[in-house]
């Protein structure tokens, strides 16, 4: 797939459409401190994994609601003080599968905290965390459950389960609060890109190629998965498409951006149809912090920069946590 979206001059000036309710933090406040009404009741378990370099804990936290939600943190072996943390959310579908798949973090000497996705895992990577809320009718998938009104949408919850997971990260005694970080990539980068609006005192956010960011190109942009389930639902519930649209605003990357204000490295790939790119530079142009870069990979499609990305951030996490 050759160049589709706009090209990289204009990328680099492009602005989102997306209209910011007026509400928005108001909105957020209240979910989040409703969610800590309860006890973040984290627990850390010591995993038997037959591996020598790292130390592994299934983790249980609550997040949306109380709602169980799991995780792994993997630490150095050996570690006796406290770490720089990486804080880490899955691409969409995927969970948090097993813990040797979570080595990189580790390996260079931070702690690893990998967030479950409420109801996810079974695409390509097995989750553990089930999504207790119903939901009205919805496309298959998890883009459109209770996408009619902000209250009910599924991202309330995943958003709210992210702030938690760094508060649940941030419990634990070998971890740095003050050094810790968020990363992810796809929808992985949104929820990054969440915690990073809603978390005023993180010391570095990557978010890469992310998902979740100025629905209203990116719904009409492109025909893949997983914007598409959007498109899909109006195609059937016609007449609706300005209460989806209202929902989506309190959900979108661009407005948390607004509000991001640490040390940022963003990625963006320009063939990608999955989260194109104009999308990405929407909330990376409206990120409010000034220490902020963005690693462009010409030829590549969501794939991104895969591991010359992974390098890029091991390079550059190091100072500033």
């Amino acid at each position: 797939m050759a160049l589709f979206d706009l090209p990289l001059d204009q990328l680099r000036g492009y602005r989102s459409a997306s209209t910011e309710p007026g509400d928005f933090d108001a909105f957020w406040t209240k979910t989040l401190q409703e969610a800590r009404e309860h006890d973040l009741d984290a627990v850390f378990a010591p995993v038997e994994t037959h591996l020598r370099t790292v130390e592994v804990h299934d983790v249980t936290f609550a997040g949306y609601g109380g709602h169980p939600v799991k995780g792994w943190l993997t630490l150095p072996a050996g570690a006796t003080a406290p770490l720089p943390t990486v804080v880490e959310y899955i691409g969409y579908g995927g969970g948090r599968g097993l813990p040797h798949t979570h080595l990189l973090w580790a390996s260079a000497g931070f702690a690893h905290f990998v967030m479950d996705t409420r109801g996810q895992g079974s695409g390509w990577t097995a989750g553990d965390t089930a999504d207790p809320v119903g939901s009205a009718p919805a496309y298959p998938g998890y883009m459109t459950r209770g996408i009619e009104d902000p209250e009910t949408y599924y991202y309330r919850r995943v958003y709210t389960d992210a702030v938690r997971a760094v508060e649940a990260a941030r419990s634990h005694p070998l971890t740095d609060a003050a050094r810790t970080a968020v990363i992810g990539t796809s929808q992985g980068g949104g929820l990054a890109l969440a915690a990073g609006g809603l978390v005023p005192d993180l010391a570095a956010v990557a978010p890469d190629v992310p998902f979740l960011c100025d629905f209203p190109r990116a719904t009409t942009l492109t025909n893949r998965d997983p914007y598409r389930e959007i498109g899909n639902y109006l195609k059937t519930h016609r007449g609706r498409t300005e209460r989806v649209r209202h929902t989506l605003a309190y959900f979108d990357g661009v407005h948390f951006a607004a509000r991001g204000r640490a040390p940022a490295l963003f990625s963006a790939a320009l063939e990608d149809q999955t989260c194109p790119p104009s999308t990405v530079f929407a909330a990376f142009n409206a990120w409010a912090g000034d220490d902020k870069h963005i690693e462009v990979y010409d030829f590549n499609d969501h794939e991104g920069g895969g591991p010359y990305q992974e390098a890029a951030k091991l390079a550059w996490l190091p100072s500033h946590v």
